[in-house]
């Protein structure tokens, strides 16, 4: 492993780290906030926070398997362990949505009374402010090191950040009116609406991910563009990309000019993949192939 790959590894980890030490803190206030404050949506947030507990173990998991150098056994690294952990963080979010869901479901359905306290009101709003910030700092660190794993949990603790909200507001509207007990449970029930959504957009981007699919129109034109700047490159053609571990492995054809000697032709070929490395910071390999300008009346 590279010295840049360490660190970024390193970093990655570090966050995740300390997402799990404020996880089972948070999810320990919300219990017993919950359990204490009279609040059946907070105690199902703090179960969302346990879950999130066990995601940021699996992404530990994740990350440092998928920033294992490439070996006899893995020729091109082994990226994909951090697609399937997003996967798996997709998975637990959506697993965890329906489980508050159908608890919030249920309790609206049985007419379960719950006159939550003030102690209830602070637990849910401390859990905003911790889970705001470490969502902001989980993303920063994400967009700083390019990894995708890590941007995923950013977004999941971004979920339990909402989660709080929406119970902060029933616990605060069944403090206001007491009738209004009601805004709880259907507190709950919205949060774990915009879980689910959350957990099935990580579920796609894994799809796409197993299923090598090329990423967006807008990075393969940019792509194009960055090659076409090199002198000597006259056209491309065959360009070529999927996504591992949110890096992108990617092949392409040059076309140049026929009279040119080997040795030239490999000369523009680096400068492409040195133009490629330089402006898309998500590339992991790059396969340049070199092709012959075919000129009008020529065999091909």
């Amino acid at each position: 492993m590279t010295g840049k790959r360490t660190e970024t590894a390193k970093e990655a980890q570090r966050v995740t780290i300390i997402g799990i030490v404020v996880n089972v803190v948070l999810a320990g206030v919300k219990f017993l906030a919950g359990i204490y404050g009279q609040s059946q949506a907070l105690i199902a947030d703090a179960v969302h926070s346990v879950s999130d507990v066990a995601t940021d173990v699996v992404v530990l998991f994740g990350l440092r398997l998928g920033f294992k150098p490439p070996d006899s056994d893995h020729h091109f690294g082994h990226g994909r362990i951090e697609t399937l952990t997003s996967a798996l963080v997709g998975a637990a979010l959506v697993a965890t949505a329906f489980f508050l869901g159908y608890s919030a479901i249920e309790n609206i359905y049985r007419h379960n009374v719950y006159h939550p306290t003030t102690l209830a009101v602070v637990a849910a709003g401390v859990s905003i402010i911790f889970k705001e910030a470490l969502f902001h700092y989980t993303r920063y660190v994400g967009e700083k090191v390019g990894n995708r794993l890590v941007l995923a949990n950013a977004w999941n603790n971004r979920s339990d950040a909402w989660a709080s909200a929406a119970v902060l507001i029933g616990v605060f509207g069944a403090r206001i009116k007491p009738s209004w007990h009601i805004l709880d449970p259907v507190a709950a029930l919205v949060a774990a609406f915009f879980i689910v959504l959350v957990g099935f957009d990580f579920l796609k981007n894994a799809y796409k991910e197993i299923s090598d699919a090329a990423p967006s129109g807008k990075v393969i034109q940019k792509m194009k563009e960055c090659s076409l700047e090199v002198n000597g490159v006259i056209d491309v053609h065959d360009l070529r990309v999927r996504t591992m571990g949110g890096q992108y492995q990617m092949e392409i054809h040059i076309v140049v000019d026929g009279k040119l000697s080997v040795a030239q032709g490999h000369k523009i070929a680096k400068e492409v993949e040195s133009c490629l490395n330089r402006e898309i910071r998500e590339i992991d390999t790059v396969i340049v192939h070199v092709d012959p300008e075919t000129l009008p009346g020529s065999d091909s």
